[in-house]
């Protein structure tokens, strides 16, 4: 690592941890002394989304972000809960080494994190996600959500 000060190419890594998913190393360039920060991330492909009408856009974290967000509006979930899930998502597609998702994947991938956080949030997510259509799309979604929650009851018993 070239230091930033005098351009030496010989610097030693003094402390060296992991933040937020990448490593953070202290340096100190053997010439001059000076000590500096780097901070070192995995390179992922660029993961695209083919849309529904045949088209590709770069996958948008802010835009999952909004749409998570927007579904759990007057919930109490907190930020971190909602950026964990999408850090799971990015590192599960990641993990596959895919370089395209359907939007339908992602949409499942979500509803699946979001049953288990808020139920609103999961039905909201779902009627956006599935695109009900009439009342019919959310009775169903509220007892498959129900027979979930008497399924686990009945599983603790």
């Amino acid at each position: 690592m070239r230091c930033p000060f005098c351009g030496e190419e010989d610097t030693k890594v003094i402390d060296s941890r992991s933040i937020e998913g990448r490593k953070k190393r202290r340096r100190m360039c053997q010439r001059c002394g000076e000590r500096f920060t780097t901070y070192e991330t995995v390179e992922r492909p660029l993961l695209m989304v083919a849309k529904r009408d045949g088209s590709f856009e770069p996958f948008d974290r802010n835009k999952l972000l909004k749409g998570i967000f927007s579904s759990l509006k007057k919930r109490p979930v907190d930020v971190e809960t909602v950026n964990n899930l999408v850090d799971e998502i990015e590192a599960e597609l990641s993990n596959e080494m895919v370089s395209t998702v359907s939007p339908d994947r992602i949409g499942s991938m979500v509803l699946e994190r979001l049953r288990g956080i808020d139920t609103v949030a999961y039905v909201r997510f779902a009627s956006v996600y599935q695109a009900f259509s009439d009342i019919d799309d959310f009775v169903r979604i509220i007892s498959e959500v129900q027979d979930g929650r008497q399924a686990g009851s009945a599983d603790e018993k």
